[in-house]
């Protein structure tokens, strides 16, 4: 996955998602709308499972890309 497809989704599942869920639980409950708690259910359940993913993509990254060798982190005497 590129960067810029994680961070388009990464903006999806932190701020898109959850503002559309609020915003559909407040319009339908102003305007009625049926099946409110179907489709805001459905959306929240949509946004944990893309926050999921996405954290076990970073969780990849961090493993691969930082991998940070204790040996070489004692302290300033060179004691560890």
């Amino acid at each position: 996955m590129s960067d810029k497809t994680y961070d388009i989704l990464k903006y999806i599942a932190q701020v898109a998602l959850p503002a559309l869920i609020v915003l559909y639980a407040a319009l339908a409950g102003y305007w009625h709308w049926p099946y409110t708690e179907a489709i805001t259910g459905s959306l929240a359940a949509i946004d944990v499972f893309l926050g999921k993913l996405l954290m076990i993509k970073s969780d990849q990254f961090f493993t691969t890309h930082l991998i940070i060798d204790d040996e070489e982190e004692g302290d300033e005497d060179g004691n560890d």
